[in-house]
């Protein structure tokens, strides 16, 4: 009998210690960690990468990294830096399941990727929270793949905000999160927590040399390229015509309407500037990346129904997808707005200027008085990016400047042109074309 009392005594005194250690860290741990994933590949260098050539050695090198899923679909927001040069991307769930993944979309300016994998079922998705109303000294997570330790969890606080950090000669970020939270090779890619559990960053660099510095790009920013990555008219040509933000207040979550494209699928069906969308399906939106998500797999002619707000009153609309139209041929966009004349250029040519780009645009000329020219662009430089993107091509110049949100939310356009093997940056202010 007293054997027995006293195993009682002691199963009552483990659950009333499990209730006091259950503290907000192991809850915000629990609630996101189904969805952080471990991200593992192979990938070949040059054992001298300034040495060009077909007789150069290489050298394998195991990459680790980690990722969120951001879609139960299987896609996944890491690193660019994770998965760049993996010819196949290895990826373990929390469960320890396996799976292989492919590359969708990817921008080396901001250092983001997607990817996704096929599990065969619906996969636990990311918390989002914000990274507008971040605190000095706000407690958060680490948690990711840190030398190849898998779901390792890390604590600190938020050291600083809007850093910005050069880590490489070919590598710098803008606006970045500092925290004293444990930040290792392999946490690149994983989340930044609140003690909420919700994703306020995504983890990408440490201080080389110092203790308990690490960085993370703002969630804001992250789902704001995120959109444009997995951008159903990017990735299928598919045109919708709605340009969305979020919004807040008294009509609670949903996308508000800031503009729509003149003769697209939203405005043929009625959409209006003004309007909340409060679901596509029956799929609840909240930010412009849960719309582009909602049509992600469907096709051109495909009807979606849209649950929309307007003057407090529900109303439902069938849009019928369509096709994007032609825009005018990038090479005319290019210089009839910023006054640029582009080439591509030979990879050969390109690869000879050392830059982490993958191709870029040489400028051929420069219209006098343009935005390119007030700006200092010359003959002879190579524009790699504008805005978020790569230039490795004329329609990547032709795919910003035509975007519908190109003067709500772009301009002035921030660009990049390599110069004598130095990256410069600046940004170009674009008038409004005229309509006469």
């Amino acid at each position: 009998m007293a054997a027995a009392f006293v195993a009682g005594s002691a199963a009552l005194a483990t659950a009333a210690v499990s209730e006091q250690r259950r503290s907000a860290i192991v809850s915000a741990v629990e609630r996101a960690r189904g969805a952080i994933v471990n991200i593992h590949g192979e990938k070949t260098l040059p054992v001298d990468e300034q040495h060009q050539g077909p007789t150069e050695q290489i050298r394998r090198v195991n990459g680790m990294g980690t990722g969120v899923i951001i879609d139960e679909r299987g896609y996944i927001v890491t690193n660019h830096h994770v998965v760049e040069g993996v010819p196949k991307i290895n990826v373990t769930l929390a469960d320890d399941t396996n799976c292989i993944a492919r590359l969708v979309s990817f921008d080396v300016t901001t250092d983001l990727a997607v990817i996704k994998i096929d599990a065969g079922h619906d996969l636990p998705v990311i918390p989002v929270g914000t990274s507008s109303d971040l605190m000095l000294g706000e407690t958060v997570i680490a948690v990711g793949n840190a030398y190849g330790y898998s779901h390792t969890v890390t604590r600190g606080i938020i050291s600083a905000l809007h850093r910005s950090v050069q880590v490489s000669e070919l590598q710098g970020y803008d606006d970045l999160i500092q925290t004293d939270a444990a930040i290792n090779p392999g946490n690149s890619g994983g989340p930044l927590l609140n003690v909420d559990g919700e994703m306020i960053g995504v983890n990408v660099a440490v201080r080389a040399g110092a203790q308990l510095i690490g960085f993370a790009i703002p969630v804001d920013k992250v789902m704001g390229i995120a959109t444009d990555l997995l951008s159903t008219r990017r990735l299928k040509n598919t045109w919708h015509g709605v340009v969305a933000k979020p919004q807040s207040g008294r009509t609670g979550p949903g996308l508000l309407v800031a503009g729509i494209d003149e003769s697209s699928p939203a405005a043929t069906v009625g959409l209006r500037s003004g309007d909340v969308i409060k679901a596509v399906g029956k799929q609840p939106v909240a930010r412009p990346l849960d719309f582009e998500r909602a049509l992600l797999e469907r096709k051109v002619g495909e009807e979606v129904q849209l649950s929309v707000q307007r003057d407090d009153k529900p109303l439902t609309l069938n849009l019928v997808l369509g096709s994007a139209p032609e825009r005018q041929k990038p090479a005319d966009t290019a210089w009839d707005l910023v006054g640029l004349k582009l080439e591509p250029m030979p990879e050969r040519e390109f690869n000879a200027l050392g830059t982490r780009f993958h191709g870029g645009l040489a400028v051929t000329a420069v219209r006098p008085d343009s935005p390119a020219a007030r700006q200092g662009i010359h003959r002879g430089d190579v524009l790699v990016g504008m805005h978020v993107w790569e230039t490795v091509s004329l329609d990547n110049v032709g795919y910003v400047l035509s975007r519908p949100d190109f003067y709500q939310k772009l301009n002035p356009v921030k660009f990049y042109v390599v110069r004598g093997g130095e990256t410069l940056h600046g940004h170009l202010l674009v008038a409004r074309r005229r309509t006469d």
